[in-house]
């Protein structure tokens, strides 16, 4: 392994000498063939040499003269592997060189060998004195110096893994042909001048003995991961790795690690996940499809009517070959049943013994172990995938489940759902995907919300003398990569968690927009698909202002009639849905199944009207002052009918119901700023004393709501249900003395009892949509 000092002090020029002379040699070469096809192989050429001497002299100087052609072709090649050796080691060094000043600008010593030590000859004395009489600090100059000296020992083997690959292509390079006559071998005449398709080439033997079962030595292992990591990102070795393996060879390849990962060799198992995390990266790379720009520079958003027409006339040149060719192969395979013991052995004994599992299930699982996918090569596979179902329905399902809970969730037992997982890290893919506005798009969200077959698991009953085969039904994690892709589309973040209200694009909003309409229309808003609840609570919390207007309906642009349709639309803050007010409670009543993500989204509709009233002016009119307080408490009050119809519908432990929905409300205290619009000029900020405001307002509403929550549950209570004006009280009162006013006196009286009035009248509509629907 090259050491530090030897990087940094080697002459590199060398190489680029040494090449030289190997171009010379093959100049050579050409020299001495052109003598001997001349005074030589011309010989038995000429029509006074016939006969069996003339065939077997023709036949031996054929040899000698391939010979002069293919050491021309080495000597060529060796030139160029010396080259791109140079190139390569000159930027590592440079890397290395690079690392060493960053940490010597930061403060640190770098020895000759590379050791990185804290420079106290920088301090002062008293700086010095300070640094050995205080642990803390001493314990943060260990982390530095621990940080730099791993960044530049990660340089030096960041050189020894192209070192060695440097060593494959040149131990490969001169294997010439075996002569047939007990002599040394030929000069090779396919000899390359690519390190990248040396390196593939032996990883590529390797992958086919793992494939094949075959007993791999750990150095083998050891090669597999180093040329992996040596050759991240390069799409030349990519793409000759997996062209020599092909999706058929590759499919089996991470099949075989999978199973020595969790089966067959436990002890080794982040040796394996490496590997294949290694082929899963090298797939993205070598799938990659170029960042397409308009004439001016501009990137083309995928999903585009720009960006497709780019897609098209790129898929007609050279670059797009390797693509083409292994999505068409892929679709070939993708059907085909393939061995893995997480599935064959899940079932040891009747139904789903030994079963086997399809090519795209295979795949699924590997993309999800990879990073850096083109939204283009994880929306074209998912769309082969669900072309593939359309044919067979049933193609993916499999006895037993494949969930976290049942440890085997690393497999993609449901391969579409696992795609979308992976087209969530890419919110523009994800959006460009589920699109409703064109019609590949309309026809996937249709599809995925209301249409398609989720039930994958085959089940078996315990009969008196023998199992026997029930229902389908869906795994435990069934849509979970669905709901990250709905997540993802519709905001443009990255699914997981609750985003800050921002600017949305209309195709952001088209997919919210249809997603509500979708669901209302095939009755699923209420009580909302496995694994969709929590995403879509996130993604509401980002369209806060856009429901506080539905249940509001102060803004014409929002309302519709019952059951209707809308569309999304924009204006200086962004697009906006417009979706039926019944439509929106239905679907807040289905997020209030989980009562922890309810409270995030109420929390933030607080957080929201309280803005809203931080942002009136100190001389606003009585008139716009009453309306505001009119829009937040009916927009509470819609949210509080949900609350309501949960805790007196007797369909759950109402006070557990009440304790979950807090939790919920009081963490998001800590986030109260996230849901402020950004370049939202009719907000303002709410300053130190309005943020205080609202947390004693969400202090006194969480007690308000767990001692309704401890009524007895009647229609009675519902009449006489407080909690939810004590909220409006206290947002008024809580907002008016922010503003210096007294809270007891008749001007804050008077907006508290507007504000009620219309809490009750926004809560007794979400109720009236609610008891209706039953």
């Amino acid at each position: 392994m090259p050491t530090y000092h030897e990087i940094l002090t080697t002459d590199l020029s060398t190489l680029t000498t040494a090449a030289e002379r190997w171009d010379g040699m093959a100049k050579d070469f050409n020299k001495q063939e052109t003598a001997y096809r001349r005074d030589v192989h011309g010989i038995t050429l000429l029509p006074t040499f016939a006969g069996e001497s003339q065939q077997a002299a023709n036949a031996r100087f054929g040899v000698r003269l391939t010979e002069f052609q293919s050491a021309q072709t080495e000597a060529k090649a060796i030139a160029s592997l010396l080259r791109e050796t140079h190139t390569q080691f000159v930027d590592l060094r440079k890397k290395l060189e690079s690392a060493r000043d960053d940490a010597i600008a930061k403060g640190m010593k770098v020895s000759d060998q590379g050791v990185v030590s804290y420079d106290t000859g920088k301090l002062s004395p008293g700086e010095r004195q300070e640094l050995a009489h205080d642990p803390d600090s001493q314990e943060s100059v260990r982390k530095s110096v621990a940080s730099w000296q791993a960044r530049i020992d990660q340089c030096v083997k960041d050189v020894d893994d192209a070192d060695k690959g440097v060593e494959v292509a040149f131990t490969a390079v001169v294997k010439g042909p075996d002569m047939g006559d007990g002599t040394v071998p030929g000069f090779n005449g396919k000899a390359q001048g690519d390190i990248d398709k040396y390196e593939a080439q032996e990883a590529d033997d390797i992958a086919r003995r793992v494939a094949k079962g075959e007993k791999v030595s750990a150095a083998d292992l050891a090669e597999l991961r180093r040329t992996f990591r040596d050759n991240k990102g390069d799409k030349t070795f990519s793409q000759t790795f997996l062209d020599g393996l092909g999706p058929d060879g590759t499919l089996k390849f991470t099949n075989k690690l999978e199973d020595l990962a969790y089966f067959d060799d436990t002890k080794n198992k982040s040796t394996y996940l490496e590997i294949n995390g290694g082929l899963a990266d090298s797939l993205a790379v070598a799938t990659r499809v170029p960042d397409f720009k308009d004439s001016e520079g501009r990137h083309l958003p995928f999903g585009t009517a720009a960006y497709n027409e780019a897609f098209q006339a790129w898929m007609k040149t050279d670059d797009a070959r390797f693509y083409n060719k292994w999505r068409a192969a892929l679709r070939e395979h993708g059907d085909d049943k393939y061995a893995l013991e997480a599935a064959g052995d899940k079932i040891p004994v009747g139904y789903g013994q030994g079963q086997k599992i399809r090519g795209y299930q295979s795949l699924a699982t590997l993309m999800q172990q990879g990073h850096g996918y083109s939204p283009q090569f994880v929306a074209d596979v998912a769309d082969d995938m669900i072309a593939t179902e359309k044919k067979d329905p049933k193609i993916w399902d499999l006895y037993g489940k494949f969930s976290n809970k049942d440890g085997d969730g690393w497999f993609a037992n449901d391969p579409v759902d696992g795609t979308l997982e992976v087209m969530s890290r890419n919110p523009e893919g994800a959006t460009g995907y589920l699109d409703p506005g064109t019609a590949a798009g309309k026809e996937r969200l249709d599809y995925l919300l209301g249409h398609r077959d989720w039930n994958i698991i085959h089940t078996t009953h315990e009969g008196a003398k023998t199992d026997y085969v029930g229902p389908d039904v869906e795994d435990s994690d069934a849509r979970k990569g669905f709901g990250d892709a709905l997540e993802a589309a519709t905001t443009g973040q990255a699914p997981g968690g609750y985003h800050p209200v921002g600017q949305h694009t209309e195709p952001q909003a088209r997919i919210l927009q249809h997603t509500i309409d979708t669901l209302n229309s095939v009755n699923q808003a209420k009580k909302l698909p496995t694994n969709l609840t929590l995403p879509l609570a996130h993604i509401l919390t980002a369209y806060t202002p856009d429901t506080h207007e539905i249940n509001a309906q102060s803004d014409s642009r929002f309302e519709l009639p019952p059951g209707n349709t809308g569309s999304a639309w924009s204006d200086k803050n962004g697009a906006h849905i417009t979706v039926a007010r019944d439509s929106l409670t239905k679907l807040m009543r289905g997020i209030a199944n989980d009562p922890t993500a309810f409270g995030h989204v109420y929390a933030a509709e607080q957080h929201h009207a309280h803005d809203l009233l931080a942002a009136l002016p100190q001389d606003a009119d009585k008139t716009v002052i009453s309306n505001r307080i009119t829009d937040c408490s009916r927009a509470m009050g819609a949210y509080d009918g949900v609350r309501a119809d949960i805790i007196f519908g007797e369909r759950f432990n109402k006070t557990q119901w009440a304790a979950d929905f807090n939790h919920g409300l009081s963490s998001s205290l800590s986030t109260a700023l996230m849901f402020k619009p950004k370049n939202a000029e009719f907000l303002g900020p709410a300053g130190d004393v309005a943020s205080r405001a609202l947390d004693l307002y969400t202090y006194e509403s969480n007690k308000e709501h767990i001692a309704e929550a401890n009524l007895k549950a009647t229609q009675d209570n519902v009449k006489l249900y407080a909690a939810g004006q004590h909220d409006v009280e206290n947002m008024v009162r809580m907002w008016g003395q922010s503003r210096g006013n007294d809270i007891n006196s008749d001007w804050t009286k008077q907006y508290v009892h507007v504000g009620q009035q219309d809490y009750n009248y926004g809560r007794d509509r979400a109720l009236d949509v609610l008891r209706a629907d039953r």
